[in-house]
């Protein structure tokens, strides 16, 4: 699908140079002088190299158009996390390095969703918002108040994120998938 090169946003995968890119950084230059462009850095899927690359904002560039699909998380081996499809309970896996730091939010049974592009399973989208369990986090002084400072807190998973003062060891929150926020304690 052909898109206005000002229509270029992070995270959108683009069909360039006969490669598949995922842009990482974008920005819309108006120089005084020149018509206007969108400078972006883009990362290939295949072969994992940076491309900085111009588009004026009269080009159109190709994004990449992709499946996706639902599946339930199963399990991990040393190099794989495996999925089923509910409804056909056909399993894929995918290798840990193409889900990277979210492979510690997978939990049993947890819905994804698999982004295909050619048959091929190129990235995954956890739900905005999942419950973790605090492992363990510092005690809170006396006399902080709720609007003090966060503090680290590590979830039964091992990430480490800020939470604030008022949550204690054993708590159970919700995080936010997409920033590996706190968002409220349950």
């Amino acid at each position: 699908m052909k898109i206005n090169a000002g229509e270029i946003r992070v995270g959108m995968l683009l069909e360039h140079k006969n490669d598949l890119w995922q842009v990482l950084k974008t920005q819309h230059v108006k120089p005084g002088k020149g018509g206007a462009f969108a400078q972006v850095e883009m990362k290939s899927l295949n072969k994992n190299t940076k491309l900085n690359e111009r588009f004026r904002s009269s080009e159109s560039v190709e994004k990449a158009s992709l499946e996706e699909v639902n599946y339930n998380y199963l399990y991990e081996d040393e190099n794989d996390f495996f999925f089923m499809e509910p409804n056909s309970f056909e399993q894929i896996n995918l290798k840990k390095n193409i889900i990277g730091e979210k492979g510690k939010l997978l939990t049993e049974n947890l819905k994804v969703s698999i982004n295909f592009y050619n048959d091929t399973p190129i990235s995954i989208d956890l739900p905005n918002q999942v419950t973790c369990k605090i492992k363990n986090t510092d005690v809170a002084l006396k006399g902080q108040t709720v609007s003090s400072s966060y503090k680290p807190a590590t979830l039964s998973n091992g990430l480490i994120i800020q939470v604030p003062p008022f949550i204690e060891t054993g708590d159970e929150i919700i995080l936010d998938t997409r920033n590996l926020e706190y968002i409220k304690k349950i």
